[in-house]
């Protein structure tokens, strides 16, 4: 799965088709009250300040892939209602509750769909009426996720399109595997068995319970603590120069680049292995080494978005199951990378034995007051993010889906890169401030970056 701008993505033109999710009414068992997790509380409370200020923030997470053959739309309406039937987290009305957020979960057969079809779509109209579409879902309104198909004779482009409240980047390949999984078995005459996934909101109140007697003096706050101190704040700043202004919101760039091909990527991989170090943490090194050649620091500080779904019931659910953690470690010159890799592995699992307390918690207890309500990062943040999609769920067919995530953002203040590892390479997905000097910064590092893991495999 490569993530990517739709507007980037060679969709051929189609009928339009839409599917609505409606709430039909039902004898289904009482409601379900529950509280959201700490990062959809958070997410939604800063939504509702941006509003109230006129200056929303908008986003989505979206995915398409292709389905071949004669389309049946029936099954196609099946696979998608079999989604959201299957992840409660989709179903949920979420209300505000003071500071807080609580929801109502309908049950599997409280949710319908409507199906309404829009009229041809001809090139290059098809990426725009996508990224329109994907717009659609806003934090603040129900549903939470936009579905839909831009149906040929031969084959169509299955979408969908949800707001962070309720995904996140691994629930996208979860969710493309589910539909994909569901559309295969009923156009072959199999009967669609639910099973079930995982709760989110039940994960979020066990979340909840590790952290509910979490204060600013709690000892599990010490790692926090003693990064803030080194670091000069919990948002570790972005070492080179973007050309931005403080306090200021400039129109995003997306780009996507493959740094390394697919044996490339394999070398790379052995190199770290020799080193005692894995691809992830030989990459996060590399790109910390970039960045020093680049005129940043000889101590990398950055956040890290942590996956807490485990092995276990959740491994396939949808949700925002993610923790952002702070890491550092020192940085050496190109020719000292193996000393770099073995620092940023020690970090990590010093990070890692420090990942109970959820950073929303922290950025409550730990900040300045005056970064309470704040509906963007402060300044430019460091962010480090890897994923291997050739581990999710269906990953042996998304090269023949030409499945795709699309994150899009509509305004930024920095610079955000989201490595990812598919069958054929590395790349890594870019979103950053629209100024002439963050081309050329991020133009720079990367081609350091590229050279740097290069050097390294050799």
């Amino acid at each position: 799965m490569l993530q990517v701008s739709v507007e980037d993505t060679e969709i051929r033109p189609g009928e339009a088709h839409r599917w609505y999710l409606v709430p039909v009414s039902g004898d289904g068992p009482p409601v379900v009250r529950r509280m959201a997790g700490y990062n959809q509380a958070k997410h939604f409370t800063v939504a509702q300040h941006a509003r109230s200020l006129n200056e929303p923030v908008r986003s989505y997470v979206a995915a398409t892939f292709e389905i071949t053959g004669p389309v049946d739309l029936d099954a196609l309406e099946d696979a998608l209602l079999h989604l959201v039937r299957r992840h409660e987290v989709l179903r949920a009305y979420y209300e505000p509750l003071g500071e807080d957020l609580s929801c109502e979960i309908l049950a599997p057969g409280e949710v319908a769909l409507k199906h309404v079809e829009s009229g041809r779509l001809e090139a290059p109209r098809v990426g725009a009426h996508l990224h329109q579409a994907f717009r659609e879902v806003e934090t603040l309104s129900w549903p939470l996720i936009a579905m839909g198909a831009v149906v040929r004779d031969d084959s169509a482009t299955v979408w969908f399109s949800c707001d962070h409240l309720v995904t996140d980047g691994l629930s996208t390949a979860i969710a493309v595997n589910d539909i994909a999984g569901a559309y295969r078995a009923l156009t072959a005459g199999e009967a669609l068995t639910h099973v079930e996934a995982g709760s989110y909101l039940e994960f979020s109140r066990s979340q909840r319970r590790r952290n509910q007697d979490l204060h600013a003096d709690d000892p599990r706050l010490d790692y926090w603590r003693d990064f803030i101190r080194r670091s000069g704040g919990l948002f570790p700043r972005f070492p080179l120069d973007l050309g931005t202004e403080p306090g200021r919101l400039y129109a995003p760039v997306t780009t996507t680049e493959r740094l390394l091909d697919a044996p490339g990527v394999e070398a790379f991989e052995a190199a770290c292995r020799a080193r005692g170090g894995r691809l992830s943490m030989g990459l996060l090194a590399a790109l910390a080494t970039a960045v020093r050649a680049e005129g940043g620091p000889a101590v990398y500080r950055g956040l890290v978005p942590v996956n807490e779904r485990g092995r276990g019931v959740y491994e396939q659910s949808m949700g925002w199951f993610i923790n952002t953690l702070p890491i550092e470690f020192a940085v050496g010159r190109a020719e000292e990378f193996a000393d770099t890799l073995a620092a940023a592995q020690t970090a990590y699992a010093h990070m890692q034995a420090h990942a109970g307390p959820h950073f929303v918690q922290a950025w409550r207890l730990l900040a300045p007051a005056e970064y309470a309500r704040l509906h963007y990062w402060p300044h430019a943040v460091n962010f480090y993010s890897y994923i291997d999609f050739r581990r999710m769920p269906g990953a042996a067919h998304h090269a023949g889906q030409r499945a795709r995530m699309h994150v899009w953002v509509s305004g930024c203040n920095g610079i955000l890169h989201w490595f990812h590892r598919t069958q054929d390479g590395l790349h890594v997905n870019s979103i950053h401030v629209d100024t002439p000097q963050a081309r050329t910064t991020q133009e720079a590092l990367l081609r350091t970056l590229a050279r740097t893991v290069t050097t390294a495999s050799r």
